[in-house]
């Protein structure tokens, strides 16, 4: 007697797959989403603005690409769509890319100057 996951369902009675289209997104449900997307850039671009170390900078700027990602998705969901969903995977890959690009650039500064903070980028020449 083997107990796979398909014998669980097949004795449950339901099948593996979802059963039927899903149920659209409630308006209330998507105003949480989107508040919480909202509420999540607005600390990514304070802490951008008001911080001077370039990771706690550079981290920033990655929870204001989450936000956007949160809300793409949440609209998505609401609209029984894919194409946001999507869209969020070109959204990481760029983030991803970014963070790539700052993490070389900060280990160059860090070797030129022994610091972290934003001020120095405006000291370095060509």
């Amino acid at each position: 007697m083997t107990f796979g996951l398909a014998n669980l369902a097949n004795a449950a009675g339901s099948t593996l797959a979802q059963a039927g289209f899903p149920e659209p997104m409630s308006t209330p449900a998507l105003a949480h989403y989107l508040f919480l997307s909202a509420v999540l850039f607005v600390i990514g671009m304070v802490g951008f603005v008001t911080r001077r170390n370039l990771i706690i900078m550079f981290l920033c700027t990655e929870l204001m690409f989450q936000a956007a990602g949160l809300a793409l998705i949440a609209f998505s969901r609401f609209h029984l769509h894919h194409t946001g969903q999507t869209f969020v995977i070109f959204v990481l890959t760029i983030a991803a890319a970014e963070a790539a690009l700052a993490l070389a650039l900060v280990v160059l500064l860090f070797r030129k100057k022994d610091s972290l903070s934003g001020e120095e980028w405006r000291e370095m020449q060509g």
